[in-house]
């Protein structure tokens, strides 16, 4: 919004032009019947109504167009009734023509936007408007009148309709021109030399035949014919410029009329002859105007045309860099990389691949580690919508005689039709498989070898205290006996190390025999065996809670150790004088919904124990790792790795979370058994 100053500046400069414009048409412009010709203060009028949009006068400026307007009329013969008419009628006028330009174009100088005249679209839009005020006006025109005189001036309402058509198309295209040029939108063009030579030729030459026409003693209607004029004003001229023929045309057209020359001064009646000259100026602005804006039109939409080539181009350009870029990475990378098409032909691959299997397509020679052969490949669940997150493959073929083995990783990519190919991943893990299995062997066999010693140590140290225990108080009795004691408790905790190792070993390498295995029957029977041991060591027994367990298909010497485990973990970290309480459920049965859909079913145990530290809920599955170091709580660190291999060697999953009752709980996915007829085991709830 610009200031006060600057708006009163502004207010005061078209109200002159206004006043200015309303006389001329009273004036300059009347024949001797008192009918006037033109009427040039219904475009300047428009003009002002547009440039005042945000001004903080508006309504200054408003109160002006009527007074000027009303009081012109008066002062130039009018009676007073038909002046305050007339000042209500120019308010509605350049109303409906701001309302009707913003609802056609709304990106126009005026009309709420900043754009010169851009297209015939935005000529058309022009006219729409000031053909909608001008009707508009005259309606209230001649109710005003009516109401006033009495009478209903027809002829005079229809070439009123004209020459406000007139002006409002010839004044407002200049306006918007202006206007848009002041707002710094639209900035004239620097032409070449030949083209304000041949400008100034062709404006020349048209006025000179425009003049000529009208002062043309024998009267023949020759100004339609210089209409050629215009075509070639429109087709050769940018829009200023036509703009300014257009203007002069109208000014020699009006002013010849009026001076009884022309063609159009050969019309007896006065209403006829103003209509006439006033189609005459609206037919000489639209024809140039249409012809100059398409010209633009279609140069801004080649301009566009060739930057948006331009542009493509260079996508294309960066697209081809990109594209010889990922070839050359993804030919530099030591993993094989290939695209497997819906029907299984591989339609992408990098050397890695070759290297890799020994040959680029077939793949001939996947077997799993236990030596089998694969019936189908590892990545075809891919081609179905499904990823493959990593699958251990041993390549075996001629061109590869010793065996690979190979991390096969596959993901989906979905196509536009519908069909899906494959992104396969094949990662060599032979040097890294054969390195941990010679440090599994090895920790193995270190484990195993180190039992023996320990039992001499835990057999003579008991001997030892056994035969101590026979010897009378004496000085070093007592002290002899703590060192025995510190002795088979380093013992006893170096047994649970070797014992962790050895299961951790266990369950990392062993053969997986996947059966049926009904884990209430499992639960139940660890739940007893803790029970006992509680009664035996003097502790306050478990109380269990077990809800209804299904079966699963799983090895049943894995499943055992792993609920074996985490029941004894939850009655071991229990604070003191606290009885341990779990509650043991499961879900995804067959007969269950979301789970028992992915095949799985899901177990939790969940505890009242002293809980886990806050951020170490993942970090208690890593080996040898022990949330708990202090309290007197003893351990390995082993237990949870090895929980959590079980599971994952079962394809499932384990978290630990925080048991809103107070301690943890722990949830286990493994894979749920085929339906049975056999009776469900009957739910345990044992204190």
């Amino acid at each position: 919004m610009i200031g006060y100053p600057r708006s009163l500046a502004r207010t005061a400069f078209f109200a002159l032009l206004y006043a200015a414009a309303v006389y001329a048409g009273r004036r300059t412009a009347m024949v001797d019947d008192g009918v006037s010709l033109v009427w040039p203060a219904a475009g300047v009028a428009v003009v002002w109504y547009c440039a005042i949009r945000d001004a903080p006068t508006r309504h200054l400026d408003m109160l002006l167009l009527a007074v000027i307007l009303g009081v012109g009329n008066w002062w130039t013969g009018a009676p007073p009734a038909v002046g305050v008419v007339a000042g209500l009628v120019g308010l509605i006028q350049v109303g409906i023509f701001r309302w009707t330009l913003r609802r056609l174009r709304p990106t126009l100088w005026g009309a709420g936007g900043t754009d010169c005249l851009r297209s015939p679209r935005d000529l058309w839009a022009l006219f729409g408007a000031g053909l909608a005020c001008s009707v508009g006006a005259n309606l209230a025109s001649l109710l005003g009148r009516w109401l006033v005189t009495g009478s209903i001036p027809v002829a005079l309402s229809v070439m009123s309709l004209a020459r406000h058509m007139a002006s409002i198309l010839i004044f407002g295209a200049v306006g918007i021109c202006v206007g848009a040029a002041l707002a710094g939108r639209h900035r004239p063009r620097r032409e070449a030399r030949w083209r304000r030579a041949e400008t100034a030729g062709i404006l020349t030459v048209s006025f000179i035949g425009q003049t000529a026409a009208f002062a043309y003693e024998h009267k023949l209607p020759l100004s339609f014919a210089l209409l050629g004029f215009t075509v070639l004003v429109g087709t050769r001229l940018r829009t200023p410029w036509v703009l300014l023929h257009t203007l002069v045309v109208s000014l020699v057209a009006i002013q010849y009329t009026l001076l009884g020359s022309g063609p159009f001064a050969q019309v007896g009646d006065v209403s006829r002859r103003a209509v006439i000259v006033q189609l005459f100026c609206v037919l000489v602005t639209l024809v140039g105007l249409s012809l100059s804006l398409a010209r633009d039109e279609r140069r801004e939409l080649l301009a566009a045309l060739a930057e948006e080539k331009a542009e493509l181009e260079a996508q294309r350009r960066q697209a081809a860099h990109h594209a010889d870029l990922l070839t050359a990475i993804i030919d530099s990378m030591a993993d094989g990389l290939a695209v497997v098409a819906p029907d299984g032909r591989v339609t992408l691959h990098n050397p890695a691949v070759v290297d890799l299997l020994g040959s680029a397509s077939g793949w001939q020679g996947l077997h799993r580690l236990d030596g089998t052969r694969y019936a189908e490949p590892p990545y075809l669940p891919a081609l179905a919508g499904e990823d493959v997150p990593g699958v251990d493959v041993l390549v075996r073929n001629p061109a590869v005689p010793d065996g690979r083995v190979l991390r096969v990783t596959a993901t989906p990519l979905r196509h536009p039709d519908g069909t899906r190919s494959a992104v396969v991943l094949f990662h060599d893990v032979t040097a890294e498989r054969r390195h941990r299995d010679e440090l599994t062997n090895f920790a193995g066999v270190v484990a195993h070898d180190l039992l023996n010693p320990l039992a001499s140590i835990e057999g003579w140290t008991t001997a030892a205290q056994d035969a101590l225990s026979d010897v009378p108080e004496h000085a070093g009795l007592d002290e002899a006996l703590g060192y025995l004691a510190r002795l088979l408790r380093a013992s006893t905790r170096m047994r649970g190390l070797i014992d962790g190792l050895l299961a951790y070993t266990t369950a990392r390498e062993a053969a997986v025999a996947p059966a049926r295995v009904d884990l209430g029957e499992v639960v139940a029977d660890i739940c007893l065996a803790r029970t006992d041991a509680a009664v035996a060591a003097g502790k306050p027994e478990p109380v269990f809670d077990v809800g209804r367990l299904p079966a699963v298909q799983a090895d049943p010497i894995l499943v055992r150790q792993l609920i074996d485990n985490l029941i004894g973990n939850a009655v071991k970290y229990t604070a003191p004088g606290v009885t341990p309480a779990l509650r043991i459920t499961a879900d995804g049965s067959p007969a269950d919904s979301a789970a028992a859909d992915a095949g799985m079913v899901t177990v939790r145990i969940a505890d009242n124990g002293i809980g886990i530290p806050e951020g170490q809920h993942e970090a208690i599955f890593g080996n040898f790792h022990r949330a708990h170091t202090t309290g007197g709580y003893l351990g390995t660190g082993l237990g949870l790795a090895i929980c959590q291999r079980i599971v994952e060697r079962h394809g499932g999953h384990i978290a630990a979370s925080d048991n809103p009752g107070g301690g943890s709980c722990f949830t286990f996915t493994l894979p749920a058994a085929a339906p049975s007829p056999a009776p469900t085991h009957p739910v345990l709830s044992r204190a």
